[in-house]
């Protein structure tokens, strides 16, 4: 009798859990959600398929590339990863370690001060300090007057064009991301533990070295993590310095070479370098959790630097700041006002407002497209929905020249069948719709920055109470009314962050729209990449400035909530 009873009981809790999650499963919700997952996941999979066919004009191109450019691609791509993780890895973490232990002269300005080489793409720092030390510019003009030097046998100087050059460029505008996230390492350290430290004797560099710096190391790996992944991205850069790393070997292979699958070829070697950086950040970091009170560092009295120790402290908080910010706008700000009347032309302005449609638009949809992935994700807590929401967040880890070749590859087939339909049917051309079109463009800024958009609704909704939908539902509201009524206004500033984000991103991406782009449509960053090319940095100077002037905002924003929610009461 009692094991007829115990049965009984199992079989209702089975048919009871079965019962919660089929009431649980919001297929539309769901199945939005897959769709998005696969838009996503198509770039990814055109480059892997057309890289593995491996048959260009009835050659193996893996053997060609293998014998002749891809060791060099690769080789340059290793060590400017190595170079950009020393350096910004150094910068960042010195920084955020200043800031957050010790009170020294400008420091809560640093604190949010550091950001603001996020607003500056890489090219365009690489473009000023180009024009500034190359050999015909005023440092080494300067030299020569002063030292009577004619010709360049006659002394050294660092060749600015160079792999060197390229990782100082990358480094200076991509530390933020090591300086943030280690700083909020720093602070979320618990006190006790660094007093416990220096009572066995530590001084404050062995407490630092043995203490703090371990605690923060899966900080530090994140934020490494997303400065290579961006380092591999670039392409302005490496491309005016004649550095030949993956992503240059994809647009020179393709553009140059005229073979599409020699370039998603090596595209997918830039893949496996990517998908290898996440998991090792992963890696370094698991097992790794430390746990403390917050609130104990919030009463934590800096030791304050004065005199000496304190100058050097905001010196060196200084130096990224002005080299990677102040110099260069100061720079572009000036040509900016000597050549306005030939920059202010009908042309800039058209490029002006190709940017800013195109930015508006990929704000705007990956909005909406983050508003329905991450409230399905709350709705539904099934693993499908799960998995589609961590699929739809991959195209953030691909590069812009990866996402570019793999969104135009499946857009330019539709098109071409599309055409050949028409004409076959009714006699009528099509064209190229998508790929003749800004869609394109769109569609690869939606796949590359979608995540950044999803990521920060999620954040924001989470905050939300489950209690505000049970109580919408009680009233008789269906999700789409509690959302558009309940949830949307509650989290209005994740939503201005999230468009804010893409919306400088998109204005700063280069790979993906050069590869993108249609015939004769430009924007301002091809605009600044083409006059940078042709070494007229006095025209491509305003809009540079533009570009940064729009970034400059949101950063501010961003980084002032940041110190905002962190600073001691």
């Amino acid at each position: 009798m009692k094991g007829t009873v115990a049965a009984t009981g199992e079989l209702s809790d089975v048919q009871r859990k079965r019962s919660v999650k089929r009431a649980g499963t919001h297929w539309g919700w769901l199945l939005s959600a897959w769709a998005v997952a696969l838009l996503v996941l198509l770039p990814v999979l055109a480059v892997v398929y057309l890289a593995l066919t491996g048959r260009d004009g009835g050659g193996s191109i893996w053997v060609h590339l293998a014998s002749t450019v891809l060791p060099g691609y690769v080789w340059t791509s290793v060590l400017l990863m190595l170079g950009v993780a020393l350096l910004a890895g150094s910068i960042g973490v010195t920084c955020a370690w200043l800031t957050s232990m010790y009170q020294f002269p400008l420091r809560r300005f640093y604190e949010w001060g550091l950001l603001l080489p996020f607003a500056v793409p890489a090219n365009v720092i690489a473009y000023v300090y180009t024009d500034i030390l190359e050999y015909a510019g005023p440092v080494q003009n300067w030299l020569r007057e002063v030292f009577g030097w004619t010709t360049p046998r006659d002394y050294w100087f660092p060749e600015i064009r160079s792999l060197g050059g390229a990782t100082v460029m990358i480094s200076l505008v991509l530390y933020p991301y090591v300086f943030m996230l280690a700083r909020a390492a720093f602070l979320e350290q618990s006190a006790s533990l660094r007093d416990a430290s220096r009572t066995l004797g530590c001084n404050g560099w062995q407490s630092f070295w043995r203490v703090s710096l371990p605690s923060a190391r899966p900080a530090i790996a994140v934020g490494l993590a997303l400065t290579l992944m961006e380092a591999l991205n670039d392409f302005g850069t490496v491309d005016y310095f004649a550095v030949r790393t993956l992503t240059a070997g994809i647009f020179n292979v393709w553009l140059n070479m005229g073979s599409v699958r020699g370039a998603a070829q090596i595209a997918l070697c830039l893949m496996i370098f990517i998908v290898g950086l996440i998991w090792i950040e992963r890696h370094a970091r698991r097992r790794q959790r430390q746990f403390g009170k917050g609130e104990q560092f919030r009463h934590y009295r800096r030791p304050r630097l004065i005199g000496v120790r304190g100058g050097l402290a905001s010196l060196a908080c200084f130096l990224p700041l002005g080299m990677g910010f102040f110099f260069p706008v100061g720079v572009l700000a000036r040509h900016a006002v000597v050549y306005f009347e030939q920059s202010w032309t009908d042309r800039f302005l058209e490029y002006a407002y190709n940017s800013l449609v195109l930015a508006s638009s990929a704000a705007l949809l990956t909005l909406l497209i983050g508003v329905l992935l991450a409230y399905a994700k709350r709705l539904d807590r099934t693993r499908s929905v799960q998995h589609a929401v961590k699929l739809s967040s991959l195209g953030y880890a691909m590069p812009g020249a990866v996402i570019g070749l793999g969104v135009l590859v499946p857009l330019a087939g539709f098109d071409n069948a599309l055409d050949a339909f028409m004409r076959d049917t009714f006699g009528i051309s099509t064209g190229l719709l998508l790929t003749g079109s800004m869609s394109a463009i769109v569609i690869g800024y939606v796949v590359r920055f979608l995540a950044v958009s999803a990521g920060a609704i999620e954040a924001s909704l989470d905050k939300v109470t489950p209690s505000m939908d049970m109580a919408s539902r009680s009233l008789g509201e269906n999700t789409l009314r509690t959302l558009w009524r309940v949830h949307l206004p509650l989290i209005r500033p994740g939503l201005l962050t999230a468009a804010l984000v893409v919306f400088v991103d998109a204005m700063k991406e280069l790979p993906a729209t050069l590869l993108l782009r249609p015939f004769n449509f430009d924007t301002l960053a091809t605009n600044v990449y083409q006059f940078a090319s042709d070494e007229l940095l006095e025209r491509a100077a305003l809009p540079a400035l533009v570009i940064v002037a729009a970034g400059v905002l949101p950063v501010v924003f961003i980084s002032r909530a940041i110190v905002a929610s962190r600073r001691e009461a």
